[in-house]
């Protein structure tokens, strides 16, 4: 019998994953809902014919549609999971979801799980990669996602979390074109949300500790912020590239780890860099936080006052 679950996916042109993603928790979840952020390709219709659920909402970013999802769609499991169009649970992992979830005592309320990405169809196991600790799994009504523009996290309150030994993949199948360019919009909304701590824009959502998500997230949080991002990008970028690749080992996945560890440990990070720099000047001399929000808007195209 499927578990007492609901899986929500976020999905924007996934006709490539999305077929692949649903046949692999088929069996596993009770139901599936996905959240179609108005695709052009067949995302939605293959999503149907598998079965899920479809909701469609304009896309503003990652948290709000998510949140969004939560709170629109009707979640008929006890237990919620959130997971992307291009992961994949392992058996194992999917072993040990399908005998320990029935069994989790009440004060249980979110459930860590350890990904895996997969580059150039090769698992990327050093520069600090694997495992990557994340709640995906909570009990419903015990959590919600962090109301960030980049890097947020689901956080859980009302008990304790754990973590399974199982793994689930992140393989993409697009090419490096869509890696770059998906990354640049990453980058994008990375420096708006540095832009928004450092200007005071808006409230800061400070949810995320060991207690409400994994201890993982919540130290690499703290070091992001209290550390790196108080280095000048053109020093911090090159610092953290050297510790992936060199301290965490990431030499030892090849010449495709470092395409991956170049590209998502170093050009990443100096675009954000970048891009906040640019981000700075563009507002400077602006004060008040709606002309700053407006001029954001002008430059980015994004809009820091929008609602889902």
């Amino acid at each position: 019998m499927p578990l007492d679950l609901t899986v929500v996916i976020l999905t924007k042109n996934e006709s490539i994953h999305i077929a692949r993603a649903l046949e692999n928790i088929r069996g596993l979840a009770e139901d599936v809902v996905v959240v179609d952020s108005f695709s052009t390709d067949d995302t939605v219709e293959i999503a149907k014919a598998h079965g899920a659920v479809v909701l469609q909402n304009k896309f503003i970013n990652h948290a709000k549609q998510f949140q969004w999802a939560l709170d629109n769609a009707e979640i008929r499991g006890k237990w919620v999971m959130r997971l992307d169009a291009d992961e994949l649970i392992e058996p194992e992992l999917r072993t040990e979801l399908e005998r320990r979830i029935p069994t989790l005592p009440d004060d249980v309320v979110g459930i860590n799980l350890k990904r895996k990405h997969i580059f150039m169809d090769r698992w990327v196991r050093h520069g600090g990669r694997y495992p990557l600790v994340m709640l995906r799994i909570w009990r419903k009504g015990n959590g919600r996602i962090e109301d960030r523009w980049m890097d947020e996290h689901m956080v859980v309150w009302g008990g304790r979390t754990i973590t399974m030994k199982g793994s689930f993949a992140d393989h993409n199948l697009h090419d490096l074109n869509y890696f770059t360019t998906k990354h640049n919009g990453y980058a994008t909304r990375e420096a708006i949300e540095v832009l928004i701590q450092m200007r005071r824009l808006g409230p800061r959502d400070n949810a995320l500790n060991a207690k409400s998500a994994s201890a993982q997230a919540a130290v690499k949080r703290a070091l992001k912020e209290s550390v790196y991002n108080r280095l000048p990008f053109t020093v911090s970028a090159s610092l953290y590239f050297l510790w992936r690749y060199v301290v965490q080992l990431g030499f030892l996945d090849g010449r495709s780890g470092l395409v991956y560890h170049f590209l998502q440990g170093y050009w990443y990070r100096f675009l954000v860099g970048a891009k906040l720099m640019e981000l700075q000047n563009g507002i400077r001399g602006l004060n008040d936080p709606e002309e700053i929000k407006a001029k954001i808007l002008d430059l980015t195209g994004h809009d820091l006052n929008a609602t889902s």
